[in-house]
């Protein structure tokens, strides 16, 4: 009457939020993540790491820059797969034989494939084809060979067991059609751990790439690695702190007026820092007695070594090194080329071409002049054409300097 509710239907109300948020617990309780958060995060580093190995092995294949974003973990199943991926993609299916047992799966776009194989095959990553070839799919079966190879090293070194992987197999496959359950196995039927990521390749790819993991797969892993990390921290929490050694009492230091400890007086070290030119705590002065544990005991004294400026010789001014006699015997038996130069003319390609037996070149020296001796192309005398016998032969007549 007014606008007040009255006690009754308060609890007429309350009583009907009750009893339908027991409705909506079964429903809550089903959709629940198969994985916990603390799984998800350790599945998604570990994907993180190998992936980014990956990432390195794909650059050395393609020659260009290969980015791969940091992953996002969920859950999913084969309907939410089929919604999200409504075209044809290339599965690709490794199986793990030694290690760890499962296999997991990469989904990578169709056209995400042509351009990785393109660049593969020495192309600059434009040239796509229509549809994909038993060539192509063995190239990006060898690329994913060589990525998910490097990926195991990176698992092993985490994990600190061996994990080795089988050459992968791909295929092309259209979401939209029936699938074959014996080529994905159980991924069908229940659900998986699916990672995705962003991938870039230069300026040619900027799409994404997503890997399917089996639960049992998932937790397999979690559990190693969550004993691979309890492994690397227990030596260090097993260790107990050593007991500090009993020290004898020692007068405090006296300080001057009006200075506290943690303020050091001039010439004086600060508590715990040597003054300059002094050992540290544990270091003895040599020659000086050192207490450790009411043990004492001395250090060896250095013992004195003789050292003195170096002398160099000094350079004798009063010598000349263009008088002095060379030493030219040590070259006496390297060989040279003589050359004896008769003229030079110069000819076009199409004069060459019009030689003939028979023709006369006129050369660029006029007759009776001194004729050109070169030593390894180097000009050195002339001379004049002589007939020694049968040979030819030439009188030098003049030494060039």
């Amino acid at each position: 009457m007014d606008g007040m509710l009255s006690q009754e239907e308060i609890n007429a109300l309350l009583g009907n939020m009750t009893s339908g948020e027991s409705d909506a617990t079964p429903s809550t309780t089903s959709s629940e993540s198969p994985l916990s958060a603390q799984e998800r995060d350790a599945i998604g580093e570990i994907s993180n790491i190998c992936m980014g190995t990956a990432a390195t092995t794909l650059y050395s294949l393609l020659n260009q820059k290969v980015t791969i974003t940091t992953p996002t973990v969920t859950a999913s199943t084969w309907e939410e797969l089929v919604r999200e991926y409504q075209k044809p993609c290339v599965f690709i299916t490794i199986s793990y034989t030694e290690g760890i047992e499962g296999n997991n799966i990469l989904i990578l776009h169709e056209d995400d494939v042509k351009v990785i194989t393109d660049l593969m095959m020495g192309g600059d990553g434009t040239n796509l084809v229509d549809e994909l070839s038993e060539l192509h799919l063995s190239a990006i079966c060898e690329a994913m060979n060589q990525m998910m190879g490097s990926s195991a090293t990176s698992l092993s070194s985490m994990l600190g067991q061996k994990i080795d992987i089988s050459p992968p197999s791909a295929e092309l496959v259209d979401l939209m059609d029936e699938i074959d359950e014996s080529k994905v196995g159980n991924f069908c039927e229940d659900d998986f751990v699916k990672v995705f990521f962003k991938m870039e390749i230069g300026d040619l790819v900027d799409s994404s790439i997503m890997q399917l993991y089996p639960i049992e797969l998932a937790r397999e892993l979690y559990s190693k690695f969550m004993s691979s990390q309890d492994a690397d921290e227990t030596p260090q929490s097993a260790t107990p702190a050593p007991e500090p050694a009993p020290q004898a009492s020692q007068p405090a230091p006296q300080t001057p007026m009006g200075q506290s400890m943690e303020q050091p007086v001039m010439g004086q070290p600060v508590m715990g820092q040597p003054m300059m030119g002094q050992p540290m705590m544990g270091q003895p002065m040599m020659g000086q007695p050192m207490m450790s544990q009411g043990m004492q005991f001395y250090a060896p004294p250095m013992q004195d070594v003789n050292v003195q400026p170096v002398q160099f010789q000094p350079f004798n001014a009063g010598v000349n090194p263009i008088t002095q006699q060379e030493n030219i015997d040590l070259i006496m038996d390297v060989p040279l080329e003589v050359t004896v130069e008769l003229g030079r003319t110069s000819k076009s390609i199409k004069e060459i071409l019009e030689f003939t037996p028979g023709t006369i070149i006129e050369l660029e020296r006029i007759a009776g002049e001194p004729i050109d001796v070169l030593v390894n192309g180097k000009l050195v005398a002339k001379g004049e054409v002589v007939v020694i016998e049968e040979n030819f032969g030439i009188r030098v007549s003049d030494i060039i300097k």
